[in-house]
């Protein structure tokens, strides 16, 4: 009963947490535009650090952060203080954390306050990650920054990123940690559900790298670009 009720807490906190498209808000206020019509009509942020400006890119880094981490943990919290953490007859607490991570990324990808419209949830679901794992946060992290080097595609990134995110976890969990290969498992296919719905959320731009029409990532905006074009 403990562990459902941790579960339930999880699972609405994150949701509705995520459910805040801080993208969508900031340039809202700030432009006046819903980012969703704008660019790839994606309400994350480097969609916004293209089409809106680095103000509202900034604020869409801060708060996609915050609403992970809070509703994570916010979640092992308070499972730890309702005592619903003994999974497989031992006290582990970060599966609530899982839990509220894939609900944050859901409520990011399909947002109740925004008619279920939102983003790709890369960010939410590595915020989630810096909480309940630091080191695999890192690992995945690096593996993102080194595939962006390389290609410069931030899809591309995102992709690799969510493919070994479960692997990285798995490793972490029994390899290092030495948890029980049930809990491994267990973090694994947590981590595997939110890695499915990143890369199943950027099917299109899969289709756009196999045509060769995706955008690669620049910290300029359309904006100083078109300058740049009129100046040159």
């Amino acid at each position: 009963m403990k562990i459902l009720l941790s579960i339930i807490i999880a699972v609405v906190l994150g949701y509705f947490l995520g459910s805040i498209n801080v993208a969508i808000i900031s340039v809202k206020a700030l432009t006046g535009k819903d980012i969703r019509t704008m660019g790839s009509k994606n309400a994350g942020l480097t969609n916004t650090l293209r089409c809106a400006g680095k103000t509202c890119a900034l604020i869409t880094l801060a708060g996609d952060m915050l609403k992970a981490v809070l509703a994570v943990s916010l979640s092992m919290m308070i499972c730890r203080l309702i005592g619903g953490g003994i999974v497989f007859g031992e006290n582990y607490t970060a599966y609530a954390g899982y839990v509220a991570g894939i609900s944050a990324v859901a409520g990011h990808m399909f947002p109740i306050y925004h008619n279920f419209k939102g983003g790709k949830g890369v960010l939410v679901s590595a915020s989630a990650l810096l909480v309940i794992d630091p080191r695999v946060f890192i690992t995945v992290l690096s593996i993102f920054i080194v595939i962006l080097a390389i290609s410069k595609y931030v899809s591309l990134a995102s992709i690799f990123s969510a493919v070994y995110c479960p692997v990285a976890v798995l490793l972490m969990s029994w390899a290092v940690e030495g948890y029980s290969f049930g809990i491994s498992i267990l973090y694994c296919i947590f981590a595997l559900i939110m890695a499915s719905l990143i890369i199943w959320k950027h099917k299109d731009n899969i289709q756009r790298m196999l045509n060769n029409t995706e955008n690669k990532f620049s910290f300029k905006t359309q904006a100083e670009k078109s300058q740049e074009e009129i100046n040159a």
